[in-house]
Protein backbone atom coordinates (compact mmCIF):
# COMPACT_ATOMS: atom_id res chain seq x y z
CA UNK A 1 0.00 0.00 0.00
CA UNK A 2 2.91 2.36 0.70
CA UNK A 3 4.21 1.73 -2.82
CA UNK A 4 0.79 2.56 -4.25
CA UNK A 5 0.34 5.73 -2.20
CA UNK A 6 3.89 7.16 -2.46
CA UNK A 7 4.75 5.99 -5.96
CA UNK A 8 8.07 7.42 -7.12
CA UNK A 9 8.64 8.93 -3.67
CA UNK A 10 8.63 5.58 -1.88
CA UNK A 11 12.41 5.56 -1.34
CA UNK A 12 12.23 8.94 0.36
CA UNK A 13 9.30 7.78 2.47
CA UNK A 14 11.43 4.82 3.60
CA UNK A 15 14.22 7.21 4.50
CA UNK A 16 11.79 9.34 6.50
CA UNK A 17 10.62 6.28 8.45
CA UNK A 18 14.26 5.48 9.23
CA UNK A 19 14.75 8.99 10.62
CA UNK A 20 11.58 8.80 12.71
CA UNK A 21 12.49 5.41 14.16
CA UNK A 22 16.05 6.46 15.08
CA UNK A 23 16.66 10.18 15.66
CA UNK A 24 12.93 10.82 16.12
CA UNK A 25 12.72 8.34 19.00
CA UNK A 26 16.06 9.38 20.51
CA UNK A 27 14.94 13.02 20.66
CA UNK A 28 11.50 12.24 22.04
CA UNK A 29 9.55 13.23 18.91
CA UNK A 30 8.13 9.73 18.38
CA UNK A 31 7.26 7.26 21.14
CA UNK A 32 9.30 4.03 21.05
CA UNK A 33 6.09 2.00 20.89
CA UNK A 34 5.14 3.75 17.65
CA UNK A 35 8.04 2.41 15.60
CA UNK A 36 6.20 -0.78 14.58
CA UNK A 37 3.24 1.16 13.23
CA UNK A 38 4.87 4.16 11.61
CA UNK A 39 3.58 3.23 8.16
CA UNK A 40 -0.10 2.60 8.85
CA UNK A 41 -0.72 4.87 11.85
CA UNK A 42 1.41 7.80 10.74
CA UNK A 43 2.71 7.98 7.16
CA UNK A 44 -0.19 6.46 5.23
CA UNK A 45 -2.72 8.04 7.57
CA UNK A 46 -1.25 11.46 6.70
CA UNK A 47 -0.39 10.88 3.04
CA UNK A 48 -4.03 10.33 2.03
CA UNK A 49 -4.73 14.00 2.77
CA UNK A 50 -3.46 14.45 -0.77
CA UNK A 51 -6.90 13.35 -1.97
CA UNK A 52 -8.50 16.64 -0.85
CA UNK A 53 -5.70 19.23 -1.23
CA UNK A 54 -6.07 21.32 -4.42
CA UNK A 55 -3.35 21.30 -7.07
CA UNK A 56 -0.40 23.68 -6.83
CA UNK A 57 -1.32 25.42 -3.57
CA UNK A 58 0.82 26.55 -0.65
CA UNK A 59 0.40 24.54 2.56
CA UNK A 60 1.38 25.23 6.17
CA UNK A 61 1.63 22.31 8.59
CA UNK A 62 0.89 23.94 11.97
CA UNK A 63 2.50 22.38 15.03
CA UNK A 64 4.35 20.04 12.70
CA UNK A 65 6.31 18.23 15.42
CA UNK A 66 8.16 15.40 13.70
CA UNK A 67 6.73 16.42 10.31
CA UNK A 68 3.27 14.89 10.39
CA UNK A 69 1.20 15.33 8.31
CA UNK A 70 3.34 17.72 6.25
CA UNK A 71 6.20 15.46 5.17
CA UNK A 72 4.06 12.56 3.82
CA UNK A 73 1.81 15.07 2.07
CA UNK A 74 4.80 16.79 0.43
CA UNK A 75 6.25 13.45 -0.71
CA UNK A 76 3.00 12.35 -2.33
CA UNK A 77 2.31 15.76 -3.91
CA UNK A 78 5.40 17.32 -5.53
CA UNK A 79 3.18 20.12 -6.87
CA UNK A 80 2.75 21.54 -3.35
CA UNK A 81 4.94 23.98 -1.43
CA UNK A 82 4.83 22.93 2.23
CA UNK A 83 6.04 24.91 5.24
CA UNK A 84 6.50 23.17 8.60
CA UNK A 85 5.54 25.66 11.31
CA UNK A 86 6.78 24.62 14.75
CA UNK A 87 7.58 26.70 17.87
CA UNK A 88 10.06 24.31 19.54
CA UNK A 89 13.72 24.64 18.53
CA UNK A 90 14.65 20.96 18.91
CA UNK A 91 11.80 19.99 16.60
CA UNK A 92 12.74 22.57 13.98
CA UNK A 93 16.30 21.21 14.04
CA UNK A 94 14.97 17.72 13.33
CA UNK A 95 12.68 18.99 10.59
CA UNK A 96 15.54 20.77 8.83
CA UNK A 97 17.51 17.53 8.93
CA UNK A 98 14.53 15.73 7.39
CA UNK A 99 14.25 18.28 4.58
CA UNK A 100 17.96 17.92 3.82
CA UNK A 101 17.89 14.11 3.96
CA UNK A 102 14.93 13.97 1.56
CA UNK A 103 16.38 16.54 -0.86
CA UNK A 104 13.23 18.57 -0.38
CA UNK A 105 14.57 22.10 -0.05
CA UNK A 106 12.95 23.14 -3.34
CA UNK A 107 9.43 22.58 -1.98
CA UNK A 108 9.72 22.05 1.79
CA UNK A 109 10.85 24.59 4.37
CA UNK A 110 10.88 25.00 8.14
CA UNK A 111 9.68 28.06 10.05
CA UNK A 112 9.95 28.46 13.79
CA UNK A 113 6.97 30.23 15.35
CA UNK A 114 3.37 30.05 16.49
CA UNK A 115 0.45 30.30 14.10
CA UNK A 116 -1.41 33.20 15.81
CA UNK A 117 1.78 35.30 15.88
CA UNK A 118 3.00 34.47 12.36
CA UNK A 119 -0.28 35.55 10.77
CA UNK A 120 -0.88 38.79 12.68
CA UNK A 121 -0.99 42.15 10.91
CA UNK A 122 -0.89 43.26 7.30
CA UNK A 123 2.55 41.71 6.88
CA UNK A 124 1.51 38.39 8.45
CA UNK A 125 2.21 35.18 6.55
CA UNK A 126 -0.74 33.32 5.06
CA UNK A 127 -1.15 30.14 3.05
CA UNK A 128 -3.81 28.55 0.84
CA UNK A 129 -4.23 25.50 3.09
CA UNK A 130 -3.44 24.88 6.76
CA UNK A 131 -3.20 21.30 8.01
CA UNK A 132 -2.90 20.17 11.62
CA UNK A 133 -2.75 16.87 13.47
CA UNK A 134 -3.30 16.43 17.23
CA UNK A 135 -2.64 20.11 18.01
CA UNK A 136 -5.65 21.36 20.01
CA UNK A 137 -9.42 20.95 20.55
CA UNK A 138 -11.30 21.84 17.40
CA UNK A 139 -12.67 25.28 18.29
CA UNK A 140 -9.38 26.44 19.76
CA UNK A 141 -7.58 25.07 16.71
CA UNK A 142 -9.82 27.15 14.47
CA UNK A 143 -8.74 30.28 16.33
CA UNK A 144 -5.09 29.32 15.94
CA UNK A 145 -5.29 28.58 12.21
CA UNK A 146 -7.49 31.45 11.06
CA UNK A 147 -4.67 34.07 11.00
CA UNK A 148 -2.42 31.92 8.76
CA UNK A 149 -5.07 31.05 6.16
CA UNK A 150 -5.78 33.54 3.40
CA UNK A 151 -9.42 34.57 2.83
CA UNK A 152 -11.00 31.80 0.80
CA UNK A 153 -8.33 29.34 1.97
CA UNK A 154 -8.97 26.05 3.73
CA UNK A 155 -8.34 24.44 7.10
CA UNK A 156 -7.90 20.65 7.16
CA UNK A 157 -7.88 19.37 10.73
CA UNK A 158 -7.17 15.68 11.29
CA UNK A 159 -9.48 14.26 13.96
CA UNK A 160 -10.37 10.92 15.54
CA UNK A 161 -13.44 8.70 15.60
CA UNK A 162 -15.51 11.36 17.44
CA UNK A 163 -15.15 13.82 14.58
CA UNK A 164 -18.90 14.26 14.02
CA UNK A 165 -19.52 15.02 17.69
CA UNK A 166 -16.55 17.38 17.83
CA UNK A 167 -17.76 19.34 14.83
CA UNK A 168 -21.29 19.55 16.23
CA UNK A 169 -19.93 20.97 19.50
CA UNK A 170 -17.56 23.43 17.82
CA UNK A 171 -19.66 24.49 14.82
CA UNK A 172 -21.07 27.74 16.26
CA UNK A 173 -17.70 28.82 17.62
CA UNK A 174 -15.94 28.11 14.33
CA UNK A 175 -18.53 30.05 12.37
CA UNK A 176 -18.19 33.05 14.70
CA UNK A 177 -14.42 32.98 14.15
CA UNK A 178 -14.96 33.29 10.38
CA UNK A 179 -15.01 29.70 9.11
CA UNK A 180 -17.57 28.59 6.51
CA UNK A 181 -18.52 25.40 4.64
CA UNK A 182 -17.81 23.20 7.67
CA UNK A 183 -17.88 19.49 6.93
CA UNK A 184 -16.34 16.10 7.70
CA UNK A 185 -14.21 14.42 5.02
CA UNK A 186 -12.99 10.81 4.87
CA UNK A 187 -9.71 10.08 3.07
CA UNK A 188 -8.27 6.72 2.08
CA UNK A 189 -11.58 4.88 2.42
CA UNK A 190 -10.69 2.41 -0.34
CA UNK A 191 -7.03 2.03 0.64
CA UNK A 192 -6.71 2.10 4.42
CA UNK A 193 -8.20 -0.23 7.01
CA UNK A 194 -9.11 2.88 9.03
CA UNK A 195 -9.82 5.99 6.92
CA UNK A 196 -8.45 9.38 7.89
CA UNK A 197 -11.09 11.74 9.25
CA UNK A 198 -10.85 15.47 8.66
CA UNK A 199 -12.76 18.59 9.49
CA UNK A 200 -12.64 20.88 6.47
CA UNK A 201 -13.53 24.57 6.67
CA UNK A 202 -13.09 27.58 4.41
CA UNK A 203 -12.09 31.01 5.69
CA UNK A 204 -14.69 33.64 4.91
CA UNK A 205 -13.78 36.16 2.21
CA UNK A 206 -15.92 39.01 3.61
CA UNK A 207 -13.84 39.76 6.73
CA UNK A 208 -16.42 38.09 8.97
CA UNK A 209 -15.36 36.64 12.28
CA UNK A 210 -13.59 37.60 15.47
CA UNK A 211 -10.36 36.66 17.25
CA UNK A 212 -10.39 32.93 17.87
CA UNK A 213 -10.61 30.98 21.07
CA UNK A 214 -6.94 30.10 20.81
CA UNK A 215 -5.99 33.78 20.67
CA UNK A 216 -8.05 34.61 23.77
CA UNK A 217 -6.57 31.67 25.65
CA UNK A 218 -3.03 32.72 24.75
CA UNK A 219 -3.76 36.30 25.73
CA UNK A 220 -5.02 35.24 29.16
CA UNK A 221 -1.97 33.01 29.56
CA UNK A 222 0.40 35.89 28.73
CA UNK A 223 -1.40 38.15 31.25
CA UNK A 224 -1.05 35.48 33.94
CA UNK A 225 2.65 35.07 33.15
CA UNK A 226 3.21 38.84 33.33
CA UNK A 227 1.38 38.94 36.67
CA UNK A 228 3.47 36.11 38.02
CA UNK A 229 6.68 37.83 36.88
CA UNK A 230 5.63 41.08 38.57
CA UNK A 231 4.90 39.30 41.88
CA UNK A 232 8.25 37.53 41.74
CA UNK A 233 10.03 40.84 41.10
CA UNK A 234 8.31 42.44 44.10
CA UNK A 235 9.30 39.53 46.33
CA UNK A 236 12.88 39.72 45.08
CA UNK A 237 13.05 43.47 45.86
CA UNK A 238 11.68 42.80 49.32
CA UNK A 239 14.34 40.21 50.05
CA UNK A 240 17.07 42.56 48.80
CA UNK A 241 15.89 45.43 51.01
CA UNK A 242 15.66 43.30 54.14
CA UNK A 243 19.18 41.99 53.51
Amino acid sequence: MAAEVFGESLDRAVRYVELLSTAGVERGLIGPRETDRLWDRHLLNCAVLAEVVPVGVTVVDVGSGAGLPGVPLALVRPDLRVVFLEPMERRTVFLREVVAALDGADRMSVLRGRAPDIGVGKDGLRWDVAVARAVAPLERLGGMLLPVVRPGGVMLAMRGSRVDEELAEARDGLRSQGWRDLRVLMCGKDRLAEPTRLVSAKRATDGAGRPGVGDRHDGRQREQQRGQTTREQRRARGRTCST
